[in-house]
């Protein structure tokens, strides 16, 4: 298929191209690092497959990384 990464790129060319596939920009790179801190958070919490389920309901919010960031740690720190 025309558009596939190629094997072996690295995660921000990954990043980059599945974001111009499905139209949308690719993140910063502070974005990036705010959505891989809540995907870690989510997965030392849970099991590994709450750090993708987590992202994407990051991503279908309208909150700031550093407020999902709070609500994860709270999930977390109740336990």
């Amino acid at each position: 298929m025309a558009g596939e990464p190629e094997p072996g790129m690295d995660r921000e060319q990954w990043v980059a191209t599945f974001c111009r596939l499905i139209g949308v920009p690719p993140p910063s790179r502070e974005e990036m690092g705010a959505l891989l801190k809540l995907a870690a958070t989510a997965a030392h919490a849970s099991e590994r497959p709450a750090a993708p389920l987590a992202c994407w309901a990051a991503g279908r919010s309208a909150r700031s990384a550093t407020e999902l960031q709070k609500v994860a740690e709270s999930i977390t720190s109740s336990r």
